[in-house]
């Protein structure tokens, strides 16, 4: 998959690691206390990681926003099937994630 377009080189560094099925690293590029909302729903971020990482991943990346942290493209997971998706990216001023929204792009 082309990954040019992840321009936020913190964000390129978590994608791979989703891609890649590596949850302990994504998870490294969080805060302990950070927060998922999955369309709008407050979701237990540990739980979706342990759960989707190494399952559900990007096809392809369509279109990034936001100097880099807003990410859409086509995304599979063994449970739902392919769609659209968006995972858009918060940094807080330690340069650590301490929010993911995650979900189904229009």
């Amino acid at each position: 998959m082309d990954t040019s377009k992840l321009i936020n080189e913190t964000v390129k560094k978590a994608f791979d690691a989703w891609q890649s099925g590596d949850s302990k690293t994504f998870l490294s590029f969080f805060t302990a206390d950070a927060k998922l909302y999955d369309d709008g729903n407050l979701r237990n971020f540990q739980s979706f990681v342990k759960e989707a990482c190494g399952h559900e991943k990007f096809t392809t990346i369509e279109k990034v926003s936001n100097n880099g942290k807003d990410i859409i493209g086509n995304f599979h997971t063994e449970s739902w099937g392919d769609f659209k998706t968006y995972f858009n990216f918060t940094i807080n001023d330690e340069g650590k994630f301490n929010r993911l929204d995650i979900g189904q792009a229009k």
